[in-house]
């Protein structure tokens, strides 16, 4: 799976659990040493990085002979370098979204006829609820293919006549995600005749996706055939199939339940400090993001003295549409929107794991500053909209406290501060300081020399460590979940 969060080991796993640094040191060297021997002197560059890493993957599990391997496409299908595999035993697109579409194209229909690359001929292949075009599209790729695609009943059918299924990952996006797991587990279990038996241990956390389209195949040596969809089901105007419901295992039960998957939906409680840490970088995987926080969040009873401080920590990268993302976070009326790159510390020379060599720190900071403006404009207009609100006062281009009123950050004039402040900080270890004041035992205080230059940050500081709770939400990257939970959970390092 791509990407990792911590440590690069995290693609490569093994039961479930990331290959050892002495497996990912022998397995590395062995590949990268056969690739130097044998390198054509023409063109004598090395794989790129993602590609290497394939290469790699996929001596691990041959060497360390897998039963089953379950393995991710990086970008879209067709052209990815993991779409090498010639007959799986199975094939999975999840929910699409608009994502890397100067490599992808702009459509949902370009994006589904990319995804569709993976369908083999004779391999069945499922998908979840799609747009109706995006999944003609699909279809008329597995014709093509010769490939048998059918789409998963919702979750719900499977919970007829037996109690609800408990879901390890948060979030109403995550039900067809687990649907999209069942059948394909289910079909690897039939091409080994044991759709009876307890199996499928550890498939959960390879089948959980985010909800952007990731697309995924099931590969092992089995025999058999899926058992072809009676006729009867399929649903008038339905351009797909409908695969059957059917009874769940204990097994499977259970792997639904247990599955865990870092940086999705995920939840610290940090004393007063709670981070909800959730990697969606689209439109869609946003809006499941919002609905799930407040959802989550902002549902909590309210602390006894009233004063709860909701703060927003936004990093995108690459392509992204970052006003449009932006945009579905202004209705979780968030206090204080904080903006940093990726990087951990302004020097990463000791964190090579997450180091990107295509960015600079300049050019990640650009960025945060138009993430900044964005931000505040929008706040703007929506203060506009509404007249209960009063424009934001502006000096400088800087939002600040309003002379008339006493500060506006420290002495509200309503029940929660207005006109949220926007900051950007050069490292995501001073803005997580920041944000906890020295309230989350893993984070150390900010230095109080290090003042931030932005009007709001000191009164900010004051509020932050007066207040009862802080609920911040880390969204719009997965690289930036990453570099939080590498200092908000230390022995993820280890």
């Amino acid at each position: 799976s791509s990407p990792h969060l911590v440590q690069v080991r995290e693609r490569i796993r093994i039961n479930g659990q990331p290959i050892s640094k002495d497996l990912f040191n022998k397995y590395f060297w062995l590949v990268y040493n056969r690739l130097e021997e044998t390198k054509d002197p023409a063109h004598a560059s090395m794989p790129a990085y993602f590609r290497f890493l394939t290469i790699m993957a996929f001596h691990v599990f041959l060497q360390e002979k897998v039963d089953l391997a379950v393995v991710e496409v990086g970008i879209g299908g067709t052209y990815d370098c993991t779409n090498i595999i010639r007959t799986p035993v199975v094939c999975g697109v999840s929910s699409l979204g608009i994502d890397h579409t100067s490599i992808l194209g702009d459509t949902m229909e370009k994006i589904a006829w990319q995804k569709g690359g993976i369908f083999k001929p004779g391999v069945p292949a499922f998908t979840v609820a799609q747009p109706e075009r995006p999944l003609e599209v699909l279809k008329e790729r597995a014709q093509e293919r010769k490939c048998p695609l059918y789409l998963c009943p919702e979750l719900d059918d499977f919970e007829e006549g037996c109690r609800a299924l408990e879901l390890g990952l948060a979030g109403a996006h995550q039900r067809s995600n687990a649907a999209l797991a069942l059948q394909l587990a289910r079909t690897w279990l039939q091409r080994r005749g044991c759709q009876g038996k307890a199996g499928g241990r550890g498939l959960g956390p390879g089948l959980s996706r985010a909800p952007e389209g990731s697309v995924g195949c099931l590969s092992c040596l089995g025999l058999g055939d899926l058992k072809e969809v009676p006729p009867s089901t399929e649903l008038l105007g339905r351009p797909v199939p409908l695969a059957p419901a059917f009874q769940l295992t204990d097994a499977m039960i259970q792997g639904l339940r247990d599955t865990e998957w870092l940086g999705r939906t995920q939840v610290l409680s940090h004393g007063p400090v709670t981070w909800y840490l959730d990697g969606a970088h689209t439109t869609s995987s946003i809006q499941a993001c919002v609905r799930w926080f407040r959802q989550t969040a902002l549902n909590q009873d309210k602390p006894h003295d009233g004063s709860e401080v909701r703060v927003l920590l936004f990093n995108a990268t690459g392509d992204r549409d970052t006003v449009a993302l932006l945009k579905l976070l202004v209705p979780c009326h968030f206090d204080y929107a904080v903006f940093c790159p990726n990087f951990t510390e302004v020097s990463v020379a000791n964190n090579a794991d997450q180091q990107n060599f295509n960015v600079t720190l300049e050019n990640a900071l650009t960025r945060c500053l138009e993430n900044q403006r964005t931000w505040t404009r929008l706040l703007e207009e929506k203060a506009g909209q509404d007249p209960w609100l009063p424009p934001p006062l502006r000096v400088g281009g800087l939002l600040q406290p309003a002379p008339t009123r006493g500060s506006l950050l420290l002495v509200p004039p309503a029940p929660r501060p207005l006109n949220s402040p926007a900051l950007v900080f050069p490292c995501l270890a001073q803005a997580l300081r920041w944000v906890a004041q020295g309230r989350d035992p893993q984070l150390a205080a900010p230095a109080a020399s290090g003042a931030h230059a932005h009007p709001a940050a000191s009164s900010g500081a004051v509020l932050l460590r007066e207040a009862a709770a802080v609920r911040v939400l880390v969204t719009g990257s997965l690289h930036l979940v990453g570099g939080a939970l590498r200092l908000l959970e230390p022995a993820l390092s280890q």
